[in-house]
């Protein structure tokens, strides 16, 4: 499969239950694609300088997944070989009441970074679409009886696109990704946290718990791609289980989506270009 494969940008339709989990196939070209995830995190870096130099547009990858498919290690180990400097990591929790009292995406678009840096999100303003939805939190929202209507979350996915669009012509890129993790591998993880003594530090029971409600994601997942999904800010929807196959191909998202905003660096500022040579003069004097 080729990335196009993978992205859904309101072209097609997605359907969970058609879409592969594992490398399938790819799994014959593991040396291959693991050296080639190396060759795009190097090429990552060098048209990060130029888009942190350029400063004229930010990028967002946005990353929402279930417990366990892999995002804090997918972020390590794609992004880590970016400069820090322009690369800014949230995660997003249940929101606090300070954040309830606003809009949903308020605390999102505080997160938002300056053009010419990356905004990764471990998990975004799709929690409210995706876990506020399978649970029906919005019932237990402080709202005016006006903006609870049957149409609640219809609305919400036109206020994201909305959103989206208008970060889009603001000078921002965002990309969206759903790590598809099989309910047999989230399992095999989640025993894994239990046995290990290093990873109990991800224990979570409360985790656990939500797998009762696996079909429900399923749908709201579905459900939120189909909608969301567009051509200035698509979905890729990645198979989760086969961590250095999804690696790759986050880094091959990345790399993509960096060439087609093709950063440059900016030329030489006319007043320090006339200083020159007066400067040439005193460090060859020195």
């Amino acid at each position: 499969m080729s990335i196009k494969d993978y992205c859904f940008d309101g072209s097609r339709r997605f359907q969970i239950k058609d879409f592969p989990t594992d490398a399938g196939a790819e799994k014959t070209r593991k040396a291959e694609l693991v050296a080639k995830t190396q060759e795009n995190i190097q090429k990552a870096a060098l048209l990060q300088e130029k888009l942190y130099a350029a400063g004229e547009e930010g990028l967002v990858i946005a990353i929402q997944a279930r417990d366990a498919a892999g995002k804090d290690s997918l972020i390590k180990k794609v992004f880590s070989g970016l400069n820090p400097a322009a690369l800014e990591v949230h995660s997003f929790k249940a929101p606090n009441s300070t954040e309830l009292s606003h809009d949903y995406l308020w605390r999102i678009h505080q997160a938002l970074p300056a053009r010419g840096k990356i905004g990764l999100f471990n998990r975004s303003q799709y929690e409210d679409v995706l876990v506020v939805k399978v649970h029906h939190m919005e019932e237990g929202y402080t709202l005016a009886s006006r903006c609870l209507t049957e149409d609640f979350y219809e609305k919400r996915y036109t206020q994201l696109c909305n959103w989206e669009n208008y970060l889009y012509e603001n000078g921002y890129r965002m990309v969206k990704i759903f790590l598809n993790v099989s309910k047999e591998m989230q399992r095999k993880r989640f025993l894994e946290r239990i046995e290990r003594d290093e990873k109990h530090w991800k224990l979570s029971t409360a985790d656990m718990k939500e797998r009762a409600a696996w079909d429900d994601y399923d749908k709201a997942y579905e459900e939120c791609i189909n909608a969301t999904g567009t051509a200035h800010a698509p979905w890729f929807v990645l198979p989760a289980d086969t961590k250095w196959y999804t690696r790759y191909l986050m880094s091959q998202i990345l790399v993509d989506t960096l060439e087609e905003m093709d950063p440059k660096y900016p030329p030489l500022d006319p007043e320090e270009a006339a200083r020159i040579p007066q400067v040439m003069e005193q460090l060859e004097g020195n």
